[in-house]
């Protein structure tokens, strides 16, 4: 079974655009992500889940896409093949928007068991915060360190994917750093830059994480079970 987490980002829509993807198997978790200069919010959306089906290709496992995408989950399950029969086309008769990307997923689609679960974006999920982040990250211009190792090592629990936080949750991965927070072999370190926090965590197994409060501070913490 492979499990992926897929999101994307623009700035402007269009603008400048990021996307993010995280693709695990039962021991391994590769992080991908990406920048493009002029896009929208869906191509990214979609390039997301094109690049982490790219990466597995070849698989013969059964894959679960977790997206925010309905977007991209209607049109692999409902319109795609009613636009390939009518030659691309609407029911408008209108060119279909990001042709290109369709046609990109549904080869990678083929032979492939693919489960499609539409997840709230911000509801706590944190295979969905930690894609989000990324997507945002290379959208913003910043330099983003991608995970690639042992599932064991890895901060983000995969398996939680029922919303935590409710509908009204903010998007704290968005907003501004009060600090960002570091654990390596159970020592915490608070930093003022993420430049500080990378350089710290770079090649180690470590927790880190981007506190938006003093009390989204308290919530991490109690998250990793860290008692100060």
């Amino acid at each position: 079974m492979v499990t992926i987490f897929t999101d994307g980002s623009s700035r402007g829509n269009p603008g400048p655009g990021g996307w993010g993807a995280i693709v695990a198997t039962e021991h391994t978790v590769v992080e991908l992500g990406g920048f493009q200069e002029n896009t929208t919010n869906n191509r990214m959306e979609m390039n997301a889940i094109v690049k982490a089906l790219e990466h597995i290709q070849g698989s013969q496992d059964s894959v679960t896409i977790h997206t925010d995408s309905k977007y991209t989950i209607s049109g692999v399950t409902s319109w795609i093949g009613g636009w390939k029969k009518n030659n691309w086309k609407t029911k408008q008769k209108t060119d279909v928007l990001n042709r290109d990307l369709w046609e990109s997923l549904d080869d990678l689609m083929q032979g492939k068991n693919i489960e499609w679960k539409h997840v709230s974006g911000h509801v706590g999920i944190p295979g969905n915060e930690r894609v989000d982040t990324i997507a945002h990250g290379f959208a913003s211009g910043e330099e983003v360190l991608l995970y690639k190792g042992d599932r064991k090592h890895y901060s983000v629990d995969l398996s939680q994917t029922k919303a935590v936080g409710g509908s009204s949750s903010k998007n704290k991965t968005s907003a501004k750093a009060y600090s960002y927070l570091s654990l390596v072999e159970g020592v915490l370190v608070r930093h003022k830059t993420w430049a500080e926090c990378e350089k710290r965590v770079k090649g180690v197994s470590s927790k880190f994480r981007k506190a938006t409060s003093p009390e989204h501070e308290k919530e991490i913490l109690k998250e990793w079970g860290v008692v100060e």
